[in-house]
């Protein structure tokens, strides 16, 4: 399913910051305690977190070490676009891709930006950019980054990455 284009963004009251804070915390977190914590009923903390859910402004996943977790690697690509006619179109092609965590349009030399996770084989990041960012087509150049080390790095693993993970 296409998300639409121009999502509006909207602005969090202080309850609901206070509830993003403490999800993203620990996301675990039953909603008894978090009631407890925010001086709410659960079926508060419980409707306001369907309502974050339902409006796409907040997820609940869990995120995983990359250096903690053998047989994954991280990968940033940069990508720079033929033409900025169609940004929206390739940001959104290239965000789908299997492998892909994220996928941003940025400032400066490069148009987008991808964060990939991959397996720890270097054929594995070759497949990507020869065979699935080559498939979305109007790409001048790419530029790959291996990220060799990280501090504070937790990552969603992509349906790819999902697929590989359990096999």
């Amino acid at each position: 399913m296409a998300e639409p284009k121009n999502i509006p963004r909207e602005s969090l009251d202080p309850q609901d910051r206070r509830l993003a804070v403490l999800m993203a915390e620990d996301g675990s977190l039953a909603a008894g305690e978090a009631a407890e914590r925010l001086g709410v009923s659960a079926p508060t903390v419980r409707t306001r977190l369907k309502g974050l859910i339902a409006r796409g402004a907040l997820r609940i996943a869990a995120l995983v070490d990359p250096s903690r977790v053998k047989d994954l690697t991280i990968a940033l690509v940069a990508v720079t676009l033929q033409s900025h006619q169609q940004l929206d179109e390739k940001l959104e092609a290239i965000s789908r891709l299997d492998k892909v965590n994220w996928a941003a349009v940025v400032t400066g030399r490069y148009d987008i930006m991808v964060e990939v996770v991959l397996s720890d084989d270097i054929a594995d990041l070759y497949r990507f950019l020869d065979e699935d960012l080559s498939r979305v087509g109007g790409i001048n150049a790419s530029e790959s980054f291996v990220v060799m080390k990280a501090k504070r790095k937790w990552t969603l693993l992509p349906a790819g990455a999902r697929k590989r993970f359990v096999g």
